[in-house]
């Protein structure tokens, strides 16, 4: 592991971590999902990916293991104003392992914040909204959620890292112990025979989420810096276990209200399927829109040594 620049800042915001990196092969440039099935994690030794290659989002190599950090400690009139940084080599043959030690390094610092990147606060994530329609023709079930904020996903530990450097692709696997998340709702049309049509207020708890974010950057040079830029982004990810439910309904049926959330519990990963393209739309947006602010003030080359 090299030992970089990071020294004494290292253990500020540093812990252990664990890597479990996937064993799918690539198989063209664009990233391609696959096989979303968790019935089992493959461990295997560290990969570079060649290029020209894709990085595949298999999801079923995404570790649960807790990866488990120390806080972010603002010692900063000790440390250089890079404590968050925690810098690898690329020729590095363990540089996955390195960048894997290096995202969770710095995950631990935002939970604290970094005034140095403007990055305050890290939660609630906040999604304006997201449909999904069951059924189709006038009485088809259509449900709208606004104003979703979701906490805990400041709690991720990044368990592995694939790259391709030569044409800068990334890919990313997360472990979220648990998102909880709330929102407002309004509904229409006829669910389990009877008219669902109103609002209230919804909740949601969502255990074991494993996720997987592809990326494709291109460099420029600024004053002789280095400087990366998302330039396509893919997202995937999977619930262990789901539970969510409607209160407050506007209209103060008790009755529809229970009926609703037997409905929801019993089809709870079916009706996260047809969230997942609205929530990856945004989440994705919101990501990419993140990590570009992130790399305009870090230089690819402070944390990527030749």
């Amino acid at each position: 592991m090299p030992a970089g620049r990071t020294g004494a800042s290292h253990k500020a915001c540093g812990g252990c971590w664990e890597v479990a990196s996937g064993e799918a092969r690539a198989r063209g440039r664009n990233c391609t999902f696959l096989s979303q099935s968790l019935s089992g994690m493959s461990g295997s030794k560290e990969k570079r990916l060649k290029s020209p290659t894709q990085i595949p989002l298999a999801l079923s190599d995404v570790s649960e293991t807790r990866v488990q950090n120390t806080a972010c400690h603002s010692e900063r009139n000790k440390l250089e104003t890079t404590y968050f940084i925690h810098p690898c080599h690329k020729s590095d043959p363990h540089v996955n392992q390195c960048l894997t030690e290096a995202s969770n390094h710095l995950t631990s610092c935002f939970r604290r914040g970094i005034r140095e990147l403007d990055v305050t606060q890290t939660e609630p994530i906040v999604i304006d909204e997201i449909s999904i329609a069951l059924g189709s023709g006038p009485n088809g079930y259509r449900a709208t959620f606004n104003d979703i904020e979701a906490y805990g996903v400041s709690n991720m530990s990044v368990v592995g890292v694939r790259t391709d450097l030569d044409s800068l692709q990334f890919q990313l696997s997360f472990f979220i112990p648990k998102i909880s998340a709330r929102a407002h709702y309004k509904s229409s049309g006829v669910l389990i025979m009877v008219q669902a049509s109103g609002g209230g207020d919804y909740w949601g708890q969502y255990d074991g989420v494993k996720a997987k974010v592809y990326f494709r950057a291109r460099a420029h040079h600024v004053k002789g810096r280095t400087f990366l830029q998302v330039e396509d982004m893919k997202m995937d990810f999977s619930v262990k276990e789901i539970k969510m439910g409607i209160e407050n309904l506007h209209n103060g049926n008790a009755v529809l209200q229970a009926a609703l959330n037997l409905f929801i519990n019993t089809n709870a990963q079916e009706l996260l399927q047809e969230m997942k393209p609205d929530i990856k739309k945004k989440m994705v947006m919101k990501t990419t829109t993140f990590m570009n602010r992130l790399f305009a003030k870090i230089p690819y080359d402070m944390w990527m040594l030749e």
